[in-house]
């Protein structure tokens, strides 16, 4: 499993066009996805965090790949302020652990 953290800021005025977008891509069933949370900063309505949960960092860049993400990248270059980021995370857990001193 792998986490990824989208940042976003969006331009005045278009905030609740960001948010149905993020509502009509979470509904298209993207493989791979097994769930998305959108989160808007409380000091400033501007600017977004997505948290998607994924089967695997592979299932991920399959949809960066997709022309889906391709065609929203473009549709958002109108509406978002600055370049967006991502961050990607993996969880803690004691096998993670194990993984991790193993290969030290």
């Amino acid at each position: 499993m792998i986490n990824i953290g989208f940042y976003y800021r969006v331009k005045k005025g278009h905030e609740k066009e960001f948010e149905g977008r993020f509502w009509d891509v979470v509904s298209s069933n993207v493989e791979g996805m097994k769930s998305a949370k959108l989160y808007k900063n409380v000091m400033d309505p501007q600017e977004y965090m997505i948290y998607t949960e994924w089967t695997s960092l592979e299932a991920f860049r399959n949809f960066m790949k997709s022309q889906g993400y391709k065609e929203t990248v473009d549709y958002g270059k109108s509406i978002l302020d600055g370049i967006p980021t991502h961050r990607i995370l993996q969880p803690i857990d004691e096998e993670t652990e194990k993984v991790s001193d193993s290969t030290i």
